[in-house]
């Protein structure tokens, strides 16, 4: 007979909020110790319904079953922001969007970006100068957002437009953070100066946003940005084509997802780089065999194995995302549980990623782990950095590649090391950012040239 999961052991509660305090405070250390009760854990956040899976097939079933198990309130708040795009669509919308736009993502088109990648940022080394102290999440977050301007747009970031969209983004992800540590208990209409400054915001990103896709629409040029393919993009049974209104949405989405994401998992990757120096020597000289000084391109990702496997093992112990709900639409069934209307359920990342049943050594840094064998092994469920399911991030190839070439560029050239005793605390809201940063030193790497007339590198500092 189905149980219900509120019989299910779970956590005390200390609070007439139930386990919201717990959760605001420290919610990657909450979540984790709720591992233990087992493998559905209920929850109760105010008045709203809550548990959290810890069973990878449990999470599977979730995410394969969209129209029964829908995004979350605390996650349908960024409609403010991003519309009915695929982020946040639901149903049939969400099914003939992703229909339309899927062949824009293949990875075939995708593959053209990997030189615009490269470019941007080597700009941006030509910048940095031995023995500086960076923020290196701040120089990620602005290195990413310019490549993904000039992807969707074909268009420099400081443009007057993508100057306004880029702070409308920065504005936004305040928003959410102040929102989750209130959880959501002020509403976003009440008028508190974040809130104003939030739809403002929004108003002055929908204006910029609507010019570059009018300027767009207007000019004779081909261009083979994704902006003009979302706009070529034409359903094959009924001839139709997103309106101007979903172009926004789609766009502000993949601004967005297609720069936070990646700049925190880099960001994250620098720091356990400067933590692990055994990797990072592994990782140098995987990049000095396979590129010999010169600028990785597409067609070296597959020779470069642990280059990958280092950004594998970064987004296992800090996913770009760590924890995301889903809401049931009707009563339902898990394994033997029943799930009723209207319950929110949690999937962290975190959890799953660190959970000592799937990952030897969980909490350590290993990139060796990721062999082809260890993979086709792991149950799914268990490492989802960009979900699973027909949701599935659209734009994963997208990020897979940015990351391995970032990589591979700045390691090259420059060997990063975290500034002694500056705090590094993650921070989950919409993403898992560091909270005030990353503060790193730069030290260059200099080619020299040896008598076999190869190239081998060398650190040099001020």
């Amino acid at each position: 007979m189905a149980q219900d999961i509120f019989d299910l052991p779970g956590p005390p509660v200390h609070s007439i909020v139930g386990h919201l305090l717990e959760l605001s405070q420290d919610p990657l250390d909450f979540l984790t110790n709720c591992r233990e009760y087992g493998d559905i854990v209920p929850l109760r956040l105010g008045l709203t319904p809550n548990c959290l899976l810890t069973n990878p097939e449990y999470i599977e079933f979730v995410l394969k079953n969209r129209d029964d198990f829908i995004k979350s309130p605390g996650f349908r708040v960024l409609k403010s922001l991003l519309g009915e795009g695929l982020l946040t669509a639901e149903g049939e919308s969400w099914f003939w969007q992703r229909r339309l736009a899927q062949p824009v993502f293949h990875q075939k088109r995708i593959n053209n970006y990997g030189e615009i990648m490269v470019e941007y940022t080597n700009q941006m080394l030509e910048s940095w100068h031995d023995g500086e102290i960076h923020d290196i999440h701040a120089d990620m977050m602005r290195l990413t957002l310019k490549i993904v301007m000039k992807c969707i747009f074909n268009t420099n970031v400081d443009s007057g437009e993508t100057k306004v969209v880029a702070n409308a983004l920065d504005v936004a992800m305040q928003w959410f953070e102040s929102k989750r540590r209130q959880n959501f208990l002020v509403w976003e209409w009440f008028p508190r100066p974040e809130n104003v400054r939030y739809r403002q915001a929004i108003v002055e990103m929908d204006d910029a946003i609507y010019k570059l896709i009018n300027e767009r629409r207007k000019s004779k040029e081909t261009s083979n940005d994704l902006l003009s393919m979302l706009m070529d993009a034409k359903d094959e049974e009924t001839g139709q084509q997103m309106d101007d209104k979903l172009l926004r949405d789609e766009v502000a989405t993949l601004m967005l997802a297609g720069h936070e994401t990646t700049a925190n998992a880099l960001s994250w990757t620098w720091m356990l780089l400067s933590q692990h120096s055994s990797a990072r020597e592994k990782l140098q000289a995987e990049l000095h065999q396979v590129l010999q000084g010169k600028p990785p391109k597409v067609e070296d990702l597959p020779k470069l194995a642990y280059t990958q496997q280092v950004v594998k093992e970064s987004m296992r112990l800090y996913p770009p995302v760590a924890i995301f709900g889903r809401e049931a639409a009707k009563d339902s069934q898990i394994g033997d549980y029943i799930i009723h209307r209207g319950t929110v359920i949690m999937i962290s990342q975190w959890v799953m990623h660190r959970h000592p049943k799937y990952f030897d050594n969980p909490d350590a840094f290993q990139p060796e782990r990721w062999t082809e064998e260890f993979e086709k092994q792991l149950p799914r469920g268990v490492y989802i950095p960009f979900g699973d399911g027909p949701r599935i991030c659209i734009g994963k190839g997208f990020a897979q590649m940015e990351a391995a070439l970032l990589l591979a560029t700045i390691a090259q050239r420059f060997q990063i090391d975290l500034v002694p005793g500056y705090p590094i605390i993650p921070q989950p809201s919409i993403t898992l950012r560091p909270e005030s940063g990353i503060k790193v030193r730069l030290t260059q790497i200099m080619q020299e040239q040896s008598q076999d007339g190869k190239n081998r590198e060398v650190l040099i500092r001020s």
